[in-house]
């Protein structure tokens, strides 16, 4: 992935930063509410500096390759949506105290991005090794679509997830969170709080549904930079936005169908990328205008039944 290569240490030195501003500045205090003008603002900041970051790629590699950042993102930032709504169940499903959300899922971020690095590494191996891979991505995504077309609504069951159950069994955990601490002393040992089970339970969900949006995103670019890029400004807005939004879920009910929509265009995409080569200027077309009928079309419901 080239990881020493001046693009690469830019982008990496900038999350750093990104990151440490966040944690300093915006948590600071680390125990504390978010409130919706706070949560806008803040989204609306992550946001401007993702779209921003398209002139940096400019500089870098070009106008080409800035489009496909903002494509990409596009994409990771609405399917990202979806991890909203989840994470609102996990917050509810472990009973975390409104007060440390901020700051638990924070860390769920920044593991989710570690993890996404090397999901991404190997889908780019995998697309190097074979070029039909590609197709098969793009199968999945299609088959994913239906299956999220037929299924409405997002359950979530932790104590199902293998990783959780395995923290559990390994680390012994205490049943009450102690503010923002991952471990604590009980009885003069060192035990685990919630917190620790929370935080994996955020990671290897964002990185399941990750299943979904990078290979989408293989859709646009097979550049891996401009992949892993995408994919951190997305998630880095994640905190702000599951603040924004997390209330709302219950409004947004043609969401699924719009994201659903948006994968099987991806897919599609893959499909025939050897017959014909979408462009990019069309490729944000369609995710743009998909997501916005989708949540035009939530919000005037909801008005109309006022």
């Amino acid at each position: 992935m080239g990881f020493a290569s001046p693009s690469w240490l830019v982008l990496i030195g900038l999350l750093a930063v990104l990151f440490l501003l966040d944690l300093v500045v915006f948590q600071r205090g680390g125990e504390q509410e978010i409130s919706f003008r706070r949560a806008a603002f803040l989204s609306l900041f992550w946001l401007a500096i993702a779209l921003g970051f398209a002139g940096v790629v400019w500089l870098q590699k070009g106008g080409g390759a800035a489009g496909e950042y903002v494509a990409g993102y596009l994409i990771e930032r609405s399917l990202s949506i979806d991890n909203v709504f989840v994470f609102a169940l996990l917050m509810t499903a472990f009973a975390v105290p409104r007060g440390i959300q901020m700051r638990l899922l924070f860390w769920g971020v920044v593991m989710a991005i570690v993890m996404r690095a090397g999901f991404i590494a190997a889908g780019a191996a995998l697309l190097d090794a074979a070029h039909w891979v590609l197709y098969v991505f793009g199968a999945f995504l299609v088959a994913t679509a239906v299956k999220l077309l037929r299924h409405q609504g997002t359950e979530v069951h932790p104590e199902r997830n293998p990783v959780v159950r395995l923290v559990g069994r390994i680390v012994p955990t205490v049943n009450d969170f102690r503010g923002t601490k991952v471990f604590t002393r009980e009885a003069g040992r060192r035990v685990a709080t919630p917190m620790l089970a929370a935080l994996v339970a955020v990671a290897t969900t964002d990185l399941v549904f990750a299943l979904d949006s990078i290979p989408a995103i293989f859709a646009v670019t097979q550049d891996t930079y401009i992949v892993f890029a995408s994919n951190a400004f997305a998630v880095l807005g994640l905190v702000p936005l599951y603040f924004l939004l997390a209330g709302s879920i219950d409004r947004f009910r043609h969401l699924d169908t719009g994201l659903a929509l948006v994968l099987a265009f991806v897919g599609a995409k893959m499909l025939l990328s050897d017959v014909w080569h979408v462009p990019i200027w069309l490729s944000l077309t369609v995710i743009v205008v998909i997501i916005a009928v989708a949540i035009l079309t939530s919000l005037s419901g909801q008005s109309s039944r006022r």
